[in-house]
């Protein structure tokens, strides 16, 4: 009788522990519907709940792009070089007949700082005090700047990225962390440009297979990367890596260092992911696009259990000819086997848009939505961004920065723009969090590890929103 009794009392507990957890997530759901409803939304409240809100991960994330341009002044320095103060070019050495000045004088100077962020960030370009180039020119121009240093004291940077992600309650970060090894090869260029063939890619990889350069530059790669990366991982914070292709380049130089990324992450347990990037519209990556994903194809049978998240679609009506939108999510997921979609703006002119977002959905293939750098680059925001057709067709997707350094803002953001714009309700805001670790390139393990601590993390966030909503009514 006496362990019935006791049994009872337990199970009491249990549901009036659960009673009271519904109970802070009623609360929560309340709180934030009426942070979202009526015609303006309350920005600040809501900056407030998204950087409280715990964020599983951020899964479009650009190492070089993330970092702040602060920071880079201050490799400029550690690494003995100094900004010309001309061209705000980092060179090595003082140009002759040129000002060249460290990256501490830079800082303390106020007007020369502000000028340095209009060139090195998005920073004041819509205020009309910053130099007025094309959205996406002055974006993708940014990379040329802080070039110089952004491979550079690697574990400081991704130290200072998990310090931020900490801040506002990130878990987890799927970095596209740097330029993966490659090879020029002439003859493969011009096989490639006349016809590209399974045999033909076979034997270069073969070619690279002998070459002790490119293996060399695998092994150092691996080996840079643990270096940089001791200590990042613990039980607040973890850090995955992707090796990247740079889409305009020669079919030698990206087939080589798409055959490097997939060789690395069969390596190294850090890197769980290949991607591509550059900007999708010039002219080498349109007209390669077709080649590159049948690349990827190739090389996904030669490693198939390599994950693939690919930058596709970021292409707008007016930016390349329109049969040029009509294809590109399609062969990142049909061709090349992609289980991520970066961006994926263009899907409405896509052809036979329904069935490929259908697709999209039975496969569980997500879409990573970047909406500052959406707007920024490509002008699509609001009821224009494709968000809308994957929220009603059932599109899996995750909410993502792209480049939060460039840009300058950060994962919080993204959340409030998200919630202003489209007035979701709560649920949809926490499974976004969730969705961001399942479809993370985590391991299994490591998975269901984070999603516990979601769990915890959620019903902490719950009961202090309820338990502030409390008090502001008491008051």
């Amino acid at each position: 009788m006496q362990k019935k009794i006791a049994a009872l009392m337990v199970g009491l507990a249990l549901a009036s522990s659960v009673a009271h957890a519904a109970s802070n997530e009623d609360i929560t759901k309340r709180y934030f519907a009426s942070l979202v409803a009526g015609a303006e939304p309350k920005r600040a409240e809501l900056t407030l709940f998204m950087t409280m809100l715990p964020k599983g991960g951020d899964l479009h994330h650009h190492y070089s792009g993330a970092l702040y341009a602060e920071q880079y002044l201050d490799w400029v320095d550690k690494q003995g070089y100094c900004v010309d103060k001309a061209s705000y070019q980092i060179a090595t050495h003082a140009p002759d007949g040129a000002a060249c000045v460290s990256g501490a004088s830079v800082m303390h100077d106020n007007g020369m700082l502000a000028a340095l962020l209009q060139r090195w960030s998005d920073k004041d370009f819509y205020n009309h005090g910053a130099l007025q180039s094309p959205p996406d020119r002055q974006f993708f121009d940014t990379f040329g700047y802080f070039g110089p240093v952004s491979a550079t004291n690697a574990h400081d940077g991704l130290e200072r990225l998990k310090q931020r992600a900490i801040q506002e309650n990130l878990g987890y970060i799927e970095t596209i962390y740097q330029l993966s090894p490659m090879q020029q090869d002439d003859a493969f260029d011009k096989q490639a440009y006349a016809g590209l063939s399974d045999a033909q890619m076979e034997a270069y990889l073969a070619k690279l297979d002998q070459n002790a350069d490119f293996k060399k530059g695998i092994a150092s790669y691996i080996g840079d990367l643990k270096e940089a990366s001791a200590g990042i991982d613990d039980a607040q914070f973890s850090m995955r890596y992707q090796g990247f292709v740079l889409r305009f380049l020669s079919p030698s130089l990206v087939f080589s260092s798409m055959l490097s990324s997939f060789e690395m992450a069969m390596q190294s347990p850090q890197i769980v992911g290949v991607n591509i990037v550059g900007q999708e519209s010039v002219a080498v990556s349109m007209h390669d696009y077709a080649m590159q994903m049948r690349m990827f194809k190739f090389l996904k049978t030669k490693y198939p259990q390599v994950n693939l998240a690919l930058h596709a679609g970021e292409l707008a009506l007016g930016t390349v000819p329109p049969e040029g939108l009509t294809f590109h999510i399609r062969d990142a997921v049909e061709v090349a086997g992609a289980k991520r979609i970066g961006h994926g703006i263009d899907i409405a002119h896509e052809t036979d848009a329904l069935a490929i977002m259908k697709e999209m959905r039975d496969k569980d293939i997500a879409v990573e939505i970047n909406l500052t750098s959406n707007q920024f680059i490509l002008g699509i925001e609001g009821q224009n961004h494709p968000v809308t057709l994957y929220r009603k067709y059932g599109v899996p997707f995750v909410i993502a920065t792209d480049d939060a350094g460039v840009s300058r803002n950060n994962l919080s953001e993204e959340y409030v723009l998200f919630a202003s714009r489209y007035k979701p309700d709560y649920a949809e805001v926490k499974k976004l969090s969730y969705n961001s670790v399942k479809y993370s390139f985590l391991s299994a393990d490591d998975k269901k590890r984070m999603l516990k601590a979601l769990d915890v993390k959620f019903a902490l966030f719950e009961g202090n929103i309820a338990k502030s909503e409390k008090s502001a009514l008491n008051h």
